[in-house]
């Protein structure tokens, strides 16, 4: 069940807020085409439970849904975590039937993520853990801020990453560095997160940059945008004259949309396009 309303920003600009459960919320500036998840469950440092995972997994479904929202941004709002990883204290009171049952809603968050159609990047600020963690690498991008400390720690309890961490970050690092990672279960502070590319970009203010990020790039064709973004995932790992295919069927889907006329016609007129969406 979700919740709509509408306040002002600290800029004075309408914002609009659905909230999906108690402890997820997305908001929207102006037009919506910069949508904001934020992991809004504080008194447990975003600690995942089953309720939340279930409200990730229906706001990411409604952003899915909406052909207004260009970019997504991944936010806290915990001053101190992004995302403390899955809720072990439920966890502990969990019995094997318990754990089963419990596994595609977790899975269902973390796909939720990971296939938003749109370009999505994470803002990091404290500590990014296990879950935490792989919520951010299911993002395009991450952004995070001195504070930012991050791992896939869950060797370390007797399990191992389970929201997409073993897939995610060997292609963001490499298989080397990221079984060393892994079976150490060891924390990385930001600025050797940057260094090792667990994170993309460092900023003073994690969200504000996050969020000026995400309005760059959403001044571009969401047509476009979304034919990128599925092109570049659905290519990877694939040998190269695969991923030209894959690259070639993604064109042909936008070569002759509404947006494609309007942006070559904007260039020419040397305007600011207005993009039909279609």
């Amino acid at each position: 069940m979700s919740q709509q309303s509408e306040q002002r920003s600290e800029q004075g600009s309408v914002q609009s807020e659905q909230r999906f459960g108690e402890f997820v919320a997305v908001r929207k500036d102006g037009p919506g085409h910069v949508a904001e998840l934020v992991l809004d469950r504080p008194k447990a440092m975003n600690a995942v439970s089953s309720e939340m995972a279930r409200s990730i997994g229906a706001a990411c479904a409604a952003l899915a849904a909406d052909p207004a929202v260009r970019v997504t941004v991944l936010t806290s709002s915990h001053d101190r975590a992004f995302c403390v990883g899955a809720d072990l204290k439920e966890r502990n009171s969990f019995s094997d039937a318990d754990l089963v049952r419990q596994r595609p809603v977790a899975r269902a968050a973390y796909t939720g993520v990971l296939e938003l159609p749109m370009p999505t990047v994470a803002a990091v600020h404290g500590f990014a853990l296990g879950g935490g963690f792989e919520l951010a690498l299911s993002c395009d991008l991450i952004v995070a801020d001195a504070t930012t400390v991050v791992g896939l720690p869950e060797v370390s309890v007797g399990v191992i990453p389970g929201g997409g961490g073993t897939q995610l970050l060997p292609r963001r690092v490499g298989a080397a560095r990221a079984a060393e990672l892994v079976f150490t279960a060891r924390r990385v502070e930001a600025a050797e997160a940057r260094e090792l590319g667990l994170v993309d970009v460092l900023a003073e203010d994690a969200r504000t940059a996050a969020l000026e990020l995400a309005g760059r790039i959403a001044a571009n064709s969401p047509v476009g945008l979304r034919a990128a973004k599925k092109a570049m995932r659905l290519g990877q790992g694939l040998d190269l004259r695969a991923g030209l295919e894959v690259e070639d069927a993604a064109w042909r889907s936008v070569a002759f949309s509404g947006d494609r006329v309007e942006g070559v016609a904007a260039f020419n007129e040397k305007r600011r396009p207005e993009w039909p969406g279609e």
